[in-house]
Order: structure tokens, then C-alpha cells, then sequence
């Protein structure tokens, strides 16, 4: 099974990279951009075909590892 898991910072957490994308976007002539935030995605090949297992480890690593719960937020896609 493999496993998709999207991290990015939680709504109202400064985002300095975004912040200096943005900027940078604008410089290179692209004057519609507001505003962009940052993340990360994973990817993990799963050794198991349970989907309930899957997410419940997906899950654990994500608050141990993979993301940081008090500032990031994190979604988990699973397929086969």
C-alpha cells in the first residue's frame, strides 16, 4: 500500500519561505500572487494492505516524526 501525507503549517504560523517566495514571484513578474504557503509531502511504500492499520501507522509517524503537531497539520492519503 502506499501512503501520501501532506504536511503544511497550521493556519495563523508565520510562513518566512512562503513569505519570501511570494516576493521573489513578484519580482519575476508574476504580480498575482497574494500569498504562498510551504509544506511538504511524503511518500511511503507500506508493507501491509489493511487500510485501518495503514493509517493508524501512517498516523504515529506523523505525530512522531513526520510532522510537528503544534504548528503543522497534516492529511493522509492511502492507496493501493
Amino acid at each position: 500500500m502506499k501512503a501520501r501525507v501532506h504536511v503544511t503549517l497550521k493556519p495563523g504560523v508565520v510562513d518566512p519561505e512562503g513569505a519570501a517566495i511570494a516576493r521573489s514571484l513578484g519580482r519575476l513578474g508574476f504580480g498575482g500572487v497574494e500569498a504562498v504557503r510551504v509544506g511538504k509531502v511524503f511518500e511511503l511504500a507500506l508493507a501491509t494492505s489493511d487500510t485501518d492499520a495503514a493509517r493508524a501507522e501512517v498516523e504515529a509517524m506523523c505525530e512522531k516524526l513526520l510532522a510537528n503537531p503544534v504548528i503543522q497539520s497534516y492529511r493522509i492519503e492511502l492507496a493501493d
